[in-house]
């Protein structure tokens, strides 16, 4: 070791201060060189797995072998959701009608939707309790085990409402855009009315044009004009937009349609007082929070400032008064 000491010290000229930068740089290099080869050397090894792993017959895979563990948990889990949805698709009753609405309102057209809702509600349930069960201990030392199954029971609680206060607040978001976006929709369909067009190629026009400001309502109408296109009349693909929307506006607006047309009124008319009330409607709307914003901001201005302008004032004549005058 001296030796070898001895004879990197003449190379570098017996500087102390080189000596170890040179041997930080060939450890880095060393160790630079190492990594590259381990990750290669792991790149080529998949690259010779997948071409091994290729279908050959009278071979079978891991991911077909039924004494796997991956084919037993997935074979388990497509059995899970396959009855789970099959229970649940073929319930009808109003609890059932009700969530099916909810989903669609929130854009979730899958039918298996309903299915995957529960089995998410019940292992956050048992997720929530399982994680309660160590930390409820450890925060609440000397806790009754009446107070601590208490706790477990509202943290599973809280686990199983989790989904639909998510699923609530998608709605909401999804709401709130919808009706942001409705008397642009409707300004939009009474130029293209204008225009000439029949209504179900303004539906299609404006749709295309709504696409980058609001998206989600533009999907939504071209899910309408297919419907059309598919060959359901215009008042129920209409009415089946305005579920989708889950607004009052788009059921009213389907309404007027459908009774313009039985009426044989000029739909170019009734689309333009539609769309002047839907305009001074989001007036009003706007007028509406503007005017509540005093009552709002008085909540935090006393919470907020009106302690310390309490303090700020109090406090010198608190000092002269405890103190004395200096």
């Amino acid at each position: 070791m001296d030796s070898i000491y001895s004879t990197l010290a003449l190379l570098v000229g017996g500087n102390p201060v080189t000596l170890v930068s040179a041997l930080i740089f060939f450890a880095t290099a060393a160790l630079s060189l190492g990594i590259m080869s381990v990750v290669r050397n792991r790149a080529e090894l998949k690259r010779r797995a997948a071409a091994i792993t290729v279908d050959v017959p009278g071979r079978v895979n891991d991911a077909k072998d039924n004494r796997s563990l991956r084919f037993a948990s997935i074979s388990a889990a497509q059995k899970l959701i396959e009855y789970t949805t099959k229970h649940y698709a073929s319930s009808d009753d109003a609890n059932m009608k009700v969530l099916r609405r909810r989903l669609i309102e929130a854009g979730i057209l899958d039918p298996r939707a309903p299915g995957f809702f529960f089995i998410l509600r019940t292992i956050l349930a048992i997720c929530f309790a399982a994680i309660a069960m160590p930390l409820v201990p450890t925060m609440l030392p000397g806790l009754t085990p009446s107070w601590f199954w208490m706790c477990v029971l509202c943290a599973g609680m809280m686990g199983y409402m989790t989904p639909s206060l998510a699923l609530d607040r998608r709605i909401k978001k999804r709401q709130n855009e919808h009706r942001a976006g409705f008397p642009d929709f409707m300004d939009l369909l009474v130029v293209c009315a204008d225009a000439g067009l029949s209504m179900e190629a303004a539906l299609d026009r404006v749709g295309r044009e709504l696409s980058d400001s609001y998206p989600s309502l533009s999907a939504n109408i071209h899910m309408a004009t297919l419907e059309i296109r598919a060959g359901r009349t215009l008042g129920e693909a209409l009415e089946h937009l305005a579920d989708r929307l889950g607004l009052e506006e788009a059921r009213a607006f389907a309404t007027l349609l459908q009774q313009s047309a039985e009426l044989g009124s000029s739909l170019t008319d009734a689309l333009r007082v539609y769309s002047d009330d839907m305009r001074h409607k989001r007036l009003s709307t706007a007028e509406e929070k503007a005017y509540s914003l005093p009552a709002k901001l008085s909540v935090p201005l006393v919470l907020c400032i009106f302690p310390v302008l309490v303090v700020v004032t109090m406090l010198p004549a608190y000092i002269r008064v405890k103190f004395g005058p200096f």
